[in-house]
């Protein structure tokens, strides 16, 4: 797998249009039992790239099945589930997927490009997350100096 065979980060969250996502749809489901590795991983990736969380979701899913199933997809897969998790928050999971990956090819600049991504995400829910902590943290010495100050 070479780098330009992998999509962007930003690849990834530019969404197939509902009736492009439908082809997709179509071409999984009229395979049925026969359904090809490359449909389920064009229809997954489809799915991933949706603004439904539960498309999203079952895109992340059907790439996890491909990846046990199929050892010839691994590697591929790897960066797929990675930008799966991302896009679902589970950055625990997509920093796990994209590593592995930069095991195998360490100059890869769309998994780095990944990884970068993934450790501004953190960092910036990091900082709301303690915002938020702080703010209540904040109103509650307010209230309990408002109380004391009224007994």
């Amino acid at each position: 797998m070479t780098n330009s065979t992998l999509p962007s980060v930003a690849d990834a969250d530019s969404c197939l249009s509902e009736k492009e996502l439908e082809v997709l749809r179509k071409q999984f489901i009229r395979e049925g039992e026969y359904v090809t590795d490359q449909t389920r991983f064009n229809y997954a990736w489809g799915l991933i790239k949706s603004k439904n969380r539960s498309d999203q979701t079952r895109g992340v899913l059907l790439l996890t099945d491909i990846y046990r199933e199929v050892p010839d997809r691994r590697r591929e897969c790897l960066f797929y589930l990675a930008v799966g998790h991302f896009k679902l928050g589970s950055y625990n999971d997509a920093r796990k997927f994209n590593d592995s990956l930069l095991e195998f090819e360490p100059s890869n600049s769309q998994a780095l490009a990944l990884r970068q991504e993934i450790e501004d995400r953190v960092a910036k829910e990091g900082l709301v997350g303690m915002a938020i902590v702080g703010a209540v943290v904040a109103v509650g010495t307010i209230v309990l100096t408002a109380l004391v100050k009224k007994k």
